[in-house]
């Protein structure tokens, strides 16, 4: 009995109060954290909600090797200047052991606008890569197969228009549109919560999205419509779950309007992917994805009845938290980012991108780049972390918060719909008050040093780095002098011809890809196409209500 005793005692050695630095302890969304846990704060039944791998809910992975069989795709996200130099620089990537492509579009480009229109001015290649023409996409995909490699193309308002050059680059290479694979983010309702880059008013903007989703199944087998991103939401200042419950409240919203299109969910619902942050908070993150996997099989099978399997996984890229990257001592930030590439991988991600440690300041420059790719190669090389399938299943702490995050993603949902769905919320505020909350103790917290940053508000060091600075901002404006040299050899009564077709489809029912499609192959530009679209639709100011 002595010996029973004492052995029970080890788990049960108190702290004295005096020594104690914090006495509570909380994830970045505020779920409180007990000293350990056992199997008697599990209250729920194995097979409802941990279950196996590639089964029915998918907590712990949607296939049932994952890594075993197959690696995540290592997809760095790159753009920068002009088509030519972010070729070279998806070229360097690829060579370097990089098996897809994540293209990073400029301001102008993603608000509709053409690289010699004054509101681009300064803006002009600066935070991605210049399109304004099928030209540039020709000399963005120079010497890269579209049949050997997957593309992702962040890009939301003006989607539909870089969609349709992908097609068309891929038929300039003899291939069909059905063999092409990759994903267009094409998620509008996010940028009217988080991210700003949207053009039109809400409802015009979410026709654009379903056509593309509604041709894209037919035309694009392979291709995914929609990336549903709670990426910009965190990064906005949203904690975990935020993310998870505003982007499913977003994937609902685009469900809907393609259910009341008349497309059958088990047609489409297979092709939605997610794209989701992976922050500090090491466990949190790991579970934030094991729920949101859990979620989103009960929302599939349960609330809009979904009889293929394939449309229950949650498929996903993850990129690492841009946010908490530090210009201060910028080596720290591959500690960072290499904790959280390592917390997406343990949970189960599809695809990642590693942030560059110089991110922070500028545009990752080429070693920084490399760099960031070596940390997912070393995780997934060296690490034996992808040996076992969802490691830290089981873990009491994991499961606890697994299911404290479903519970409250829940909860948001609900709310949402209580006050009338997405659109509602995005008109009404909602989700910015909520984020803005959020956003604000967090920024708090690190002012007062309550939450510690390395190298900012404790341990501050600094160190000079070398910045990257793209070619194309020299005096010679070759991204202006490029569109010029377009306008001037296409054939320009093609071109009315295509807008005026267009312009008369947008006051249909007609899909509008095919009329885009048929305007980017006779070279009309980016902003021609989206002044067509804003002479019908008109344009939106966040302070404006549809």
């Amino acid at each position: 009995m002595e010996k029973n005793k004492n052995q029970k005692d080890l788990f049960h050695i108190s702290i004295p109060f005096e020594k104690q630095k914090k006495l509570s302890f909380y994830t970045d969304s505020s779920i409180p954290i007990e000293k350990y846990y056992n199997p008697i704060n599990q209250d729920n039944y194995f097979l409802d909600k941990i279950g196996y791998p590639g089964k029915y809910p998918y907590t712990r992975g949607i296939h049932p090797t994952m890594y075993r069989q197959k690696l995540w795709t290592i997809r760095q996200y790159a753009g920068f200047g002009s088509a030519y130099e972010t070729n070279e620089r998806f070229r360097y990537l690829l060579k370097e052991g990089q098996n897809a492509l994540s293209v990073a579009f400029d301001l102008p480009t993603q608000l509709g606008y053409d690289s010699d229109h004054p509101l681009a001015e300064g803006e002009v290649g600066k935070v991605g890569v210049a399109i304004d023409t099928l030209h540039d996409m020709e000399k963005l995909f120079n010497d890269i197969r579209l049949d050997h490699i997957s593309t992702s193309m962040t890009i939301n308002a003006p989607a539909i228009i870089l969609y349709c050059m992908y097609i068309a680059i891929a038929e300039k290479q003899g291939l069909s549109s059905e063999q092409i694979t990759g994903t267009v983010q094409n998620d509008i309702l996010k940028e009217y919560i988080a991210r700003g880059t949207y053009i039109f008013p809400p409802k015009p903007s979410i026709r654009l999205t379903t056509d593309l989703l509604e041709y894209s199944h037919k035309h694009t087998p392979k291709f995914n419509s929609i990336s549903i991103s709670g990426y910009h939401i965190r990064e906005s200042g949203s904690n975990a779950i935020q993310e998870l419950a505003f982007t499913f409240a977003n994937a609902m919203t685009y469900i809907d309007e393609a259910l009341r299109r008349g497309i059958k969910v088990d047609e489409f619902a297979s092709r939605l992917s997610f794209f989701f942050s992976a922050s500090n908070d090491f466990f949190e993150e790991i579970a934030k994805f094991r729920a949101a996997r859990r979620i989103w099989a009960t929302i599939m099978k349960k609330q809009y009845q979904a009889k293929e399997p394939k449309c229950w996984q949650l498929r996903f890229h993850t990129q690492t938290a841009g946010s908490t990257l530090t210009k201060q001592d910028p080596d720290n930030n591959i500690i960072r980012v290499t904790l959280q590439a390592l917390s997406a991988v343990l949970g189960g991600t599809q695809s990642l991108h590693t942030n560059a440690k110089d991110e922070a300041s500028s545009l990752p420059n080429e070693d920084a780049a490399k760099t960031a790719l070596r940390t997912q190669q070393i995780i997934a090389f060296e690490s034996g972390v992808g040996s076992s399938v969802d490691p830290l299943g089981g873990s009491y702490y994991v499961e606890y918060l697994t299911n404290e995050i479903e519970k409250q993603v829940y909860e948001y949902i609900n709310e949402i719909q209580r006050i009338g769905g997405t659109i509602n919320a995005i008109e009404t505020g909602y989700f910015h008050n909520e984020i803005q909350n959020v956003a604000y103790e967090t920024y708090k917290q690190v002012e007062n040093k309550e939450k510690t940053i390395v190298g900012v508000n404790k341990f501050d060091t600094d160190t000079k780095r070398e910045l990257h600075t793209p070619r194309l901002f020299s005096s010679d404006h070759s991204q202006i002098n490029s569109v010029n040299e377009v306008k001037k050899r296409r054939n320009e009564l093609k071109v009315t011809r295509c807008l005026s077709d267009l312009r008369n489809a947008i006051t249909t029912d007609e899909n509008l890809v095919p009329f885009v499609l048929a305007a980017v192959k006779s070279y009309c530009t980016v902003g021609e196409i989206c002044h067509v679209f804003r002479e019908v639709f008109g344009s939106y100011s966040a302070n404006e209500k549809t």
